[in-house]
């Protein structure tokens, strides 16, 4: 007796992927809610907190110099190499590409640009707006420190905010903004902020940033995944001058492509073009070919005369006849 096997979950995944692309009927894009402006709004003014509780070096700063002088990496040293490697999700070129590589497909099995685009804002809103805070506070590393208590800003280095931990906001909460389900945006949503979390407390084992840092980079970059529905529409813009330019470009190709063949037609019988006069003319007056050799009705072999060729020494037969008829029989004389 035959039994159908139950399908797995891996089946599911591979039957799905099968799937010939499709683009939804429905993508659900992200408003700017009220409830996202009030989020924003209370998640700027912690940023701007922060910020000022640094330049004022208040108990944030004194804080920073405690954790600096517990040295985590000494404490906890045999978990030393585990961090080396974690804090690597937190850097700028392996997580674009690796989040990119997962958006791209997700583009092409939707035939969409939208992932590709809105992580593309993303990183230069991030760029942006981190990069120019590093610049603008120039805040020195526990490493580079110069004087003990003090917040060491505008001393010209470029580690506050943290760019580790922003760009771990970002790049992995990025899934979680564009998740198709709430489910699955729950589930992401708590993905990117473990990694963000472990990647910010990494810097910090490590002695490459202060705590403060971590903390402005956590702000910064959920500003970035709170400001992103402001730009969606400029993303829709982009993404239909894209798909016309490509549209463009097919239909100027197929216009310099050479034309088809056309299908092989039935053939049609000519008929002989009438000769002309002097063509009738050139015909008489050529030389004819000898009787021997001049092609000639076709008879059968009994019925052709034989022919003596004019200076030969055989004598005519006259008495030959021709085969198939009956002969004249000859009297019989005696010997």
């Amino acid at each position: 007796m035959r039994t159908e096997r139950n399908l797995t979950r891996l089946d599911r995944v591979f039957a799905r992927l099968d799937r010939e692309p499709e683009r939804p009927a429905h993508i659900d894009v992200p408003k700017m809610s009220r409830h996202r402006v009030a989020l924003l709004a209370g998640t700027l003014a912690f940023y701007l907190a922060i910020v000022w509780l640094v330049v004022i070096t208040s108990w944030l700063v004194r804080l920073d110099w405690q954790v600096m002088f517990f040295r985590p990496y000494q404490q906890w040293a045999e978990i030393h190499w585990f961090v080396d490697y974690y804090v690597v999700l937190g850097q700028r070129g392996p997580t674009a590409v690796m989040i990119a590589s997962w958006l791209a497909w997700r583009s092409w099995r939707q035939h969409t640009l939208r992932p590709m685009l809105t992580l593309a804002t993303s990183l230069l809103l991030l760029n942006i707006t981190v990069g120019a805070a590093k610049i603008g506070m120039g805040r020195l590393g526990p490493h580079y420190a110069t004087t003990i208590g003090s917040n060491e800003m505008g001393l010209g280095g470029d580690i506050f905010p943290s760019g580790h931990t922003a760009n771990a906001v970002v790049t992995w909460g990025i899934l979680a903004y564009l998740a198709s389900t709430p489910r699955a945006r729950r589930w992401l949503s708590a993905l990117s902020a473990v990694t963000s979390l472990g990647v910010g407390m990494a810097t910090v084992y490590l002695g490459t940033h202060w705590l403060s840092d971590v903390l402005l980079g956590w702000v910064a970059g959920l500003l970035v995944l709170l400001a992103l529905p402001w730009f969606e529409p400029l993303i829709a813009r982009a993404e239909d001058q894209i798909f016309d330019l490509r549209d463009r470009w097919r239909a100027r190709g197929s216009r310099t492509a050479p034309a088809p063949l056309s299908p092989v037609e039935t053939p049609v019988r000519l008929k002989p073009r009438p000769a002309s006069q002097n063509e009738t003319a050139a015909r008489a007056a050529a030389p004819r070919a000898p009787v021997y050799l001049a092609p000639g009705p076709h008879t059968t072999r009994s019925e052709r005369t034989p022919v003596t060729p004019v200076g030969s020494l055989r004598p005519p037969q006259t008495d030959r006849t021709a085969r198939g008829t009956a002969s004249t029989a000859r009297p019989l004389t005696g010997g």
